[in-house]
């Protein structure tokens, strides 16, 4: 869902009018990064190594869960897992927008990052972002600010995003160190420096030497295709299925229809919370569930002495939200019974 910005295809490409997500909203996906010699599919594809080799020679599968958790204020929760190799993400975010000459986005939440071989964690930020573009007439999202990293290992990066300004700069550029927490001088051990949509350059601090080089759109830097369920398979309260109607009459160039089945869903969200409201019934999310930030152990861990000590901000997030495994791996289609976003 991704704060429903759909961006097409790639950074340089005019982001599309939004979509709100609604209360319940659900995103299922996953991802199979298969071993070197190997690809994923058949035909004439066999040929290009689709997806990024998993590192150790097993194919790996990786799965998304997201859920729109609260609309008033609009919380996203996420959880990205790949059971195989032990790692997963899970995060959530508030998003607030201003608007000026710009469109400001500003995220509210993290991720923790648990890699179970080192039993390591890293506390991830969700980086602000502006739309602009607006005098063009082709918008497009830059990340600006400096973010902090930091992980169990006793290691912090910092990253620095700087976008492209009137006279000078180039979009998307990024400067990042690494440097170990317990240093006051914060003296890098690695730097990277590049854009983050094409490509950067990793040197060692101290020699100077040129540890690697990656371009984004490298043939073996491909992302493994995402796969979704067909859509006649889908569940009414899954994105694309939900919103089937509206990306139909899009596809159609039929506007008016497009303006008729957004506002058939949202006005049937209104109507369902009125119900709600009017019964005395809270709406329950159906696979996460959130907790106080007091007992947020792992955060208030990684974030002592850093800046991140005080930007919890769990009294405007409805708690810490992380998804519920037992709910995740045993949910059924249809979710909600016969309930489904149009009531």
């Amino acid at each position: 869902m991704r704060s429903q910005f759909y961006v097409a295809g790639s950074p340089s490409v005019s982001i599309k009018k939004p979509l709100n997500a609604f209360l319940g909203e659900l995103f299922l996906a996953s991802w199979t990064q298969v071993p070197k010699g190997r690809s994923k599919g058949t035909g004439n594809e066999g040929a290009i190594r689709l997806g990024m080799d998993s590192g150790d020679g097993r194919p790996a599968t990786t799965r998304l869960v997201a859920e729109q958790v609260s609309h008033h204020p609009p919380i996203t929760a996420m959880a990205i897992i790949d059971d195989e190799h032990g790692i997963r993400a899970d995060g959530y975010a508030r998003v607030e927008m201003t608007f000026s000459s710009s469109v400001d986005i500003r995220q509210i939440g993290h991720a923790i990052v648990h890699i179970d071989e080192y039993d390591e964690d890293y506390l991830i930020p969700l980086p602000d972002v502006k739309v602009r573009g607006f005098l063009s007439g082709r918008l497009y999202p830059e990340v600006l600010g400096t973010y902090t990293i930091v992980s169990s290992s006793g290691y912090v990066s910092e990253i620095n995003f700087s976008g492209a300004g009137v006279f000078r700069g180039k979009r998307n550029t990024f400067e990042a160190k690494m440097y170990r927490k317990d240093d006051p001088k914060k003296t890098p051990i690695y730097e990277i420096a590049g854009q983050w949509s094409e490509g950067w350059t990793v040197k060692d601090s101290k020699t100077g030497e040129v540890l690697e080089k990656y371009d984004v759109d490298a043939v073996e830097n491909r992302p493994a295709p995402m796969d979704l369920e067909p859509l006649e398979k889908q569940d009414p309260w899954e994105s694309r299925k939900a919103w089937g109607g509206v990306i139909d009459a899009l596809d159609r160039g039929d506007f008016r229809q497009t303006v008729t089945e957004k506002s058939k869903l949202e006005q049937a969200q209104r109507r369902l919370r009125a119900e709600e409201k009017a019964n005395g019934q809270a709406w329950e999310p159906l696979l996460f569930g959130s907790k106080e930030g007091a007992g947020h152990e792992v955060f208030h861990r990684l974030a002592q002495g850093t800046s991140w000590e005080k930007r919890l901000s769990d009294d405007k997030t409805k708690g810490v939200w992380r998804v519920r495994d037992d709910k995740a791996n045993s949910a059924q289609r249809p979710f909600r019974g016969e309930i489904t976003p149009l009531g």
